[in-house]
């Protein structure tokens, strides 16, 4: 899969509700033309009509017009309608908890920002999420996994690396470890901030595969050109092979009595193209443990 080449215009769409926003943008974008257009014209008429000429006289008596009255109600009935019968179904298809499709039918992932990557946590075979806690938060272990607790041992985290099936739903629960992010996929149609101390779900659905590039559109500090990730959809039998291929390591056995006790070992992969891909036994802070999550 190579990957597709951002133009002029807007990015490829690749999502199933894609259609919608691009046209509330075709739309929007529209109607400001025309009244781009309509304000030209009106200046240049003023300035032709209205120019200081020998023998006129300006008129200060103020006149009353009826078409700017009925400019402005029109684009005031625009705008509810724009919101109405546009803005709001997107809005309540995309955001929506209630809209939001069923656990068991999508893939759940846990999406944690810091300065300057994105971590993505994939439950394992068990379709549970490990338990975390923030004092477990290290440089191999991101997002603070209780590599001990056994709905953990098989979850897979990567840094910067985003793969999800196609047309599959993915749900994204969004946090953030320091500032305010913002998780944006322009293939996806999906942009969403990340609060810290708050975990805010979205979710999306790949109809292509392909390679594409994640970004976060706030600015969050000196680095904040280099958070950069890349967005791969793939198919259901390369999903699978690629998640087989970067799940951890499984654990190593208790060491017997008189023998030495060593410390959990976290599987790191070295992924392309750069930045790279660290595969590890990760979690999320700040989320209730055990929560359930769709199998792969």
């Amino acid at each position: 899969m190579e990957e597709i080449k951002y133009g002029w215009w807007l990015p490829p769409d690749i999502s199933t509700h894609g259609w919608e926003i691009d046209r509330l943008i075709y739309i929007i974008h529209g109607v400001m033309l025309v009244l781009f257009v309509g304000w030209i014209f009106f200046y240049i008429d003023a300035l032709i009509r209205f120019r200081a000429r020998p023998g006129h006289k300006a008129q200060y008596k103020i006149d009353h017009f009826k078409l700017p009255k009925i400019a402005e109600v029109g684009v005031a009935l625009f705008e509810a309608v724009l919101l109405i019968a546009f803005s709001f179904p997107v809005f309540y298809k995309v955001r929506n908890a209630e809209a939001m499709p069923a656990r068991g039918e999508a893939l759940e992932v846990r999406v944690i920002a810091e300065q300057f990557a994105w971590n993505f946590h994939y439950p394992g075979g068990d379709s549970l999420f490990g338990k975390t806690a923030p004092e477990l938060v290290s440089a191999v272990n991101p997002v603070g996994l209780d590599v001990n607790d056994p709905a953990g041992k098989d979850d897979l985290v990567m840094i910067n690396q985003f793969h999800i099936p196609v047309n599959k739903p993915v749900i994204a629960h969004l946090s953030s470890k320091d500032v305010i992010h913002s998780f944006f996929i322009p293939v996806m149609r999906v942009k969403q901030d990340v609060i810290p101390g708050m975990v805010v779900p979205t979710w999306f659905q790949a109809k292509q595969t392909g390679n594409f590039e994640i970004s976060c559109a706030q600015l969050c500090g000196l680095g904040h050109y280099r958070m950069r990730g890349f967005f791969t959809v793939d198919s259901e039998e390369d999903f699978k092979k690629w998640f087989d291929e970067n799940k951890p390591v499984p654990p190593a056995p208790e060491p017997a009595a008189g023998e030495t006790e060593t410390q959990p070992v976290v599987a790191v992969a070295q992924a392309a193209p750069a930045p790279a891909a660290v595969t590890t036994t990760e979690g999320l802070p700040g989320v209730d443990p055990g929560e359930p999550a769709s199998a792969h």
